[in-house]
């Protein structure tokens, strides 16, 4: 188990799963060896819970006489967390404002820690209808087909209960097996695949693998232009680790990612990595907790959440696509998972890569401080070469009335249909049409639980919110005068563009990828294989396909509305709109065919566009670094916002008035606010916000916690701290 220290005697400090309570010490048992990071079951009243033996001097506690204290119930008998990870989880608690026992979850997961060893019992249809039909099993019959997990996941999976599940069981429409919980792991051979790399592509590729040998800590920013091969670059770094028999997790921004990664990652190693993210069944989970943590799994591909695992021997980490807003956590404990990998990195003393086509202003001031080393790959793999980009001024170029796609765009997918070659559409916005309105008097159908508009969803037929969830039925009148067949969709999604393109080239076989048609790794799979067939001529898609896809054939790319980002007061919305762009034009011409990049702006002379339209990424930077550093805002200082929310509206505002009242005031530490927040109401809770603005010299994580854990406020109320924002809202 890699200990280094002598069992813990007599007394030890317990952090427990639960975020309400902080450490309690225990006494040890004579029979049971205790470390520090071992994992344990210790009585809480008439419960018994799980926790983490932890380092007495971390979490000051009062003390209590020994005779007084209750005795641990039971050791797990998997490894202990390490002190580099203990250390981490520290960190993370004290500088985004969480307990430790809301990190401690991330790391414990998937349960597997506290679990017995016995097989999980997973079923699957066996084509047998029962006699009796209702709709909810009709549904679990449809949407089943050739899945397997529990019956919970199952449940799940079908959108109907557990009830509906068991009765499937016990009609014998479900057969069931055993899964082991431990999985059985072919290790990459890293010399699998003979690796052809550029001359650019070596000299990174050696800095990098001398930095796996060094075992020191270093972060790299790997800053390559779409089609550069990145990602064979940081494959030999991979394989330094396996030859040193280390572990390695790469971050991706989004699973749907996933199983095309799988896919090159199997072409160079022989064998698929093990996956970690929220679409594996509990089984995966549970086997691949218990791989990483014997050591026995060395390369882990996951989202976010695989950066807490207690691996056994990590060496290297890797952020792909690190400039991805995705890799920031937005609800329970906020993290950013780019900044939390760089400080791992650091705990573990390994080096660690950020890989990006359109780096983050942040991780280009890092190198500019000489924090991160820059490694550089300017130019596309072999014969491959940029996509020339074209601004469509919609102001000139006018879309016909009712229609969302220029007369240039529409007669470049034209010929790119008759040439034979694919074509994509970036729309980032999902579903048929943003916002439904009543023509007679006026009525917008906005969330009940949300300030938001209900977004309209013809393909599933409902109204879908994208910030609570809440789904209703299309309105057949309007709710609010009664009027029928006045309602009208405003705007478009990405449906309503598909549908325009089918009505314009009913020939196309077209393809519509968002989050609500890629939600599974097995899905993105199904939509790559169709792609490299050649079964799909046109894509529309949101942001889920600006990144990660490799298609040879896909050689126009059209972007529907380029001045969407740039709407609203966030401070990275030129930075963020550049990215995407960019990003989506990098899947244009990566193979031998050139690309071309039509972008429809109302903005054409906009310094985001022009930077698009001249290929002129370092002057955009330069420009919009400058801009924030005159503004002192981030990189060149620091954020932290304050978000109070309460069913009770009046609570909410005296809470709000309570932390700005008392707020401190010190030199370089500014307070803004309260204001009720963008979305005012979210979930059904009420939301209010202050924003703090603090130098770089300033100690803002101490400042805040002495301010605000002096104060008390309903327990209704949730005061929750976003330290270095991405939303505003």
């Amino acid at each position: 188990m890699n200990r280094v220290d002598a069992p813990i005697r007599n007394r030890v400090r317990v952090v427990l799963l639960n975020a309400a309570l902080g450490p309690l010490d225990y006494r040890v048992p004579e029979d049971m060896d205790v470390f520090h990071g071992s994992i344990v079951m210790a009585p809480l009243g008439p419960r018994k819970m799980p926790g983490v033996v932890w380092d007495a001097d971390s979490f000051p506690v009062d003390e209590i006489d020994a005779k007084k204290l209750r005795p641990l119930l039971e050791l797990r008998e998997v490894p202990p967390l390490s002190a580099p990870l203990r250390k981490l989880i520290e960190w993370v608690a004290r500088y985004y404002f969480a307990s430790p026992a809301s990190v401690l979850r991330m790391v414990l997961s998937s349960g597997a820690a506290f679990a017995d060893n016995r097989p999980i019992t997973e079923y699957r249809l066996n084509g047998n209808i029962p006699k009796r039909m209702t709709p909810q099993r009709e549904q679990a019959l449809e949407k089943l087909a050739g899945v397997q997990g529990t019956i919970s996941e199952l449940a799940f999976k079908a959108d109907v209960s557990i009830a509906v599940m068991r009765g499937l069981e016990k009609a014998g429409a479900l057969d069931s097996s055993q899964a082991s919980p431990f999985a059985d792991i072919t290790r990459p051979d890293p010399d699998f695949a003979k690796v052809d790399l550029s001359d650019d592509q070596k000299q990174v590729s050696e800095k990098l693998v001398h930095a796996v040998q060094d075992s020191v800590f270093q972060p790299y920013l790997l800053d390559g232009v779409t089609g550069s091969g990145k990602t064979e670059v940081y494959f030999e770094a991979v394989a330094e680790a396996l030859r040193q028999d280390k572990q390695t997790l790469v971050l991706l921004p989004e699973i749907a990612l996933t199983e095309p990664f799988l896919d090159r990652f199997k072409a160079r190693f022989g064998t698929e990595p093990i996956a970690w993210h929220s679409g594996l069944k509990q089984s995966d989970r549970k086997r691949n907790w218990h791989a990483l943590a014997d050591g026995d799994a060395r390369v882990i591909v996951g989202a976010r959440s695989a950066l807490f695992l207690p691996y056994k021997n990590l060496g290297l980490i890797i952020v792909d696509e690190a400039h991805e807003v995705s890799f920031k956590q937005e609800d329970g404990v906020r993290y950013h998972a780019r900044d939390v990998a760089v400080m791992r990195g650091l705990h573990e003393k390994i080096p660690i890569v950020l890989a990006s086509a359109t780096p983050a202003i942040e991780s280009r001031h890092q190198v500019e401080q000489g924090n991160y080393e820059l490694l550089e790959l300017p130019a596309r793999f072999g014969a491959a070469t940029l996509p020339e980009i074209e601004a469509l001024d919609l102001t000139q170029d006018i879309p016909e009335r009712g229609s969302w796609l220029a007369p240039t765009l529409i007669n470049a997918l034209e010929e790119n249909l008759a040439k034979g070659e694919q074509s994509l559409l970036f729309l980032n916005r999902r579903g048929f049409a943003p916002l439904t309105l009543c023509r007679t008097c006026g009525h917008r159908i906005n969330c009940p639980n949300c300030t938001a508009w209900m977004v309209e969803h013809r393909l599933t037929k409902r109204l879908a919110c994208h910030h609570c969830g809440h789904v209703m039925p299309q309105p057949e009148k309007c709710p609010e005068c009664g009027d029928e067949d006045s309602l009208v969709a405003c705007g478009p999604g990405v449906e309503r563009i598909c549908d325009e393109v089918q009505m314009l080239f009913p020939q196309a076989r077209t393809a519509i990828v968002t989050s609500d048609t890629i939600w599974s790794p097995a899905k993105a799979g199904e939509f790559v294989a169709q792609m490299e067939a050649g079964a799909i001529d046109i894509v529309v898609g949101t942001q889920l396909v600006t990144k990660g896809y490799h298609f040879p054939n896909l050689t126009l790319v059209g972007v529907v509305d380029a001045d969407i980002g740039l709407e609203g007061g966030d401070l990275r919305a030129a930075e963020r709109s550049f990215q995407q762009i960019a990003q989506v034009a990098g899947r244009a011409g990566r193979a031998d065919k050139p690309g071309h990049v039509y972008v429809q702006t109302r903005m054409p002379s906009a310094p985001v566009i022009q930077a698009l339209i001249k290929g002129d990424r370092d002057g955009f930077y330069n420009a919009e670094t400058e801009s924030r550093r005159a503004a002192a805002a981030p990189p060149f200082s620091r954020l932290a916002a304050i978000i109070i929310s309460s069913e009770d509206n009046a609570e909410a505002i005296e809470t709000a008035r309570l932390i700005g009242q008392t707020a401190p005031k010190l030199d370089g530490f500014a307070v803004y606010g309260p204001a009720p927040a963008p979305l005012a109401m979210l979930r059904g809770r009420h939301r209010h916000r202050l924003l703090v603005h603090a130098h770089r010299s300033v100690e803002l994580q101490a400042i805040m916690h002495q301010w605000l854990e002096k104060l008390e406020w309903p327990r209704a109320v949730r005061v929750g701290v976003d330290v270095d924002p991405y939303s505003f809202v």
